[in-house]
């Protein structure tokens, strides 16, 4: 429907129209959630294999007991694949617990408390620590700023990720920003995979501050859902060539490829950041399950296999993003009123309103039993000025709850649209 081509009197009728089958809707008591980007229990059963590859039989290499204590940064046939898996020396690669989230508050918060290799405690800084943020982004990520007390300082997102000529001008000019938050590829929600100049800049640009680094959540690195999706190029080649590889801290996991709630995180780094992660992390403990480190490597084996596991993951979610891209499509692919946008992977969709009608389209959900992720979620603090900006993330239902909880969907944002124009 051409939205912006209707009359008054066309507006008054479709809004009748769509608010009686919102009040049908109301009356079935649903009960729907597109809320967080968690796998479903068939992507999980594909993991299963896992549970039963080690045994009584089993017998762990010559070397470190893998039973006991040692071993701090992982065990060597996980850091040699993840150093594989990413195009670094295995020497790079800090292998952890389930958590790549709990690896990012950690070194943010030991910078605030400790300084970056000898640098002055974020903590004792003379004003207040700033961050970037790419906006739409991720809500966790921007809950950590808070809860630490960084002031975060939105940056505008694009098709080849955040906007470089605006990230240049804030990092050379302010030495107070210290970090910035990236999902290279796939990001959280917009789906973006950044260009190879975006890689480049991030990995080349002047920063006032010595201790600037780079949080680099490649948590989507092998998350694909289609063949042609974009790459990604390697940010540690540009940047040691540049010699600025010890700005940046990548951070991934096994989450979405193994289970969700028992997966593997990873750390990747310089080896001088290394070595600083190293002594940080002997404060707080004297190592991770590297029990769990070595069914991992049983189960996943190699670069080529976790590729094969990934693209079995694709193929059950891949109809699930389709399943809300038609919906979209049907529904407001002749107005410029509502736009998203297709991923090629991760586990998002990014859906943008006409200003103003994000909290009211989320409160309608709500109210028919659908959850989504609250309006405002993905920009500091919560705050979304436009009030335009939702994530949708389809994989956690069933395709049959799917397509019912995208038919709620799309009748509430007909609501927002239409009420929008009626003013």
């Amino acid at each position: 429907m051409q939205y912006e081509s209707l009359s008054k009197e066309e507006i008054k009728k479709s809004l009748s129209a769509e608010k009686k089958r919102y009040d049908a809707i109301l009356k079935e008591k649903l009960s729907l959630d597109m809320s967080r980007g968690k796998p479903a229990a068939e992507q999980l059963d594909l993991a299963m294999p896992l549970l039963s590859v080690l045994s009584e039989n089993t017998k762990f290499p010559k070397g470190p007991d893998y039973r006991n204590y040692g071993l701090q940064d992982g065990i060597p046939e996980l850091k040699n694949l993840f150093g594989e898996l990413f195009g670094v020396p295995s020497d790079y690669v800090y292998v952890a617990g389930n958590s790549s989230l709990n690896l990012m508050y950690d070194m943010i918060s030991d910078a605030m408390l400790t300084g970056v290799l000898g640098s002055t405690p974020w903590c004792r800084a003379e004003g207040k620590v700033k961050f970037l943020c790419p906006v739409p982004g991720y809500d966790r990520h921007f809950n950590i700023c808070e809860k630490l007390g960084i002031e975060m300082i939105s940056v505008p997102m694009n098709e080849a990720g955040p906007d470089m000529n605006v990230v240049e001008d804030l990092v050379s000019n302010d030495p107070l920003i210290k970090g910035i938050w990236c999902v290279p590829r796939f990001s959280n929600p917009s789906g973006v995979t950044y260009s190879a100049e975006t890689v480049s800049r991030l990995a080349k640009m002047k920063t006032a501050a010595p201790d600037f680094r780079i949080y680099y959540d490649n948590s989507y690195f092998v998350h694909t859902l289609y063949e042609d999706a974009p790459e990604l190029v390697n940010i540690f080649d540009i940047a040691k060539e540049a010699g600025t590889e010890d700005r940046i801290y990548m951070f991934s996991s096994t989450s979405k490829i193994t289970f969700a709630g028992g997966g593997i995180a990873v750390l990747i780094a310089s080896p001088k950041n290394m070595a600083s992660v190293k002594e940080k992390m002997g404060w707080k403990t004297i190592g991770f399950n590297k029990i769990w480190q070595y069914a991992h490597y049983l189960y996943l084996e190699s670069v080529s296999k976790i590729k094969s596991i990934m693209k079995a993951q694709a193929e059950l979610i891949r109809p699930k993003f389709e399943i809300v891209l038609d919906a979209l499509e049907r529904d407001f692919g002749d107005t410029d009123l509502v736009s998203w946008n297709a991923p090629k992977g991760g586990y998002f969709i990014c859906l943008k309103c006409p200003n103003g009608t994000a909290k009211r389209i989320w409160t309608l959900c709500k109210k028919a039993g659908l959850t989504i992720t609250p309006a405002g979620a993905s920009h500091p603090l919560h705050i979304d000025d436009t009030d335009s900006y939702l994530r949708i993330a389809p994989t956690y239902p069933s395709c049959e709850d799917l397509k019912k909880a995208t038919s709620v969907l799309m009748t509430v944002v007909k609501i927002a649209v239409l009420e929008s124009l009626s003013k």
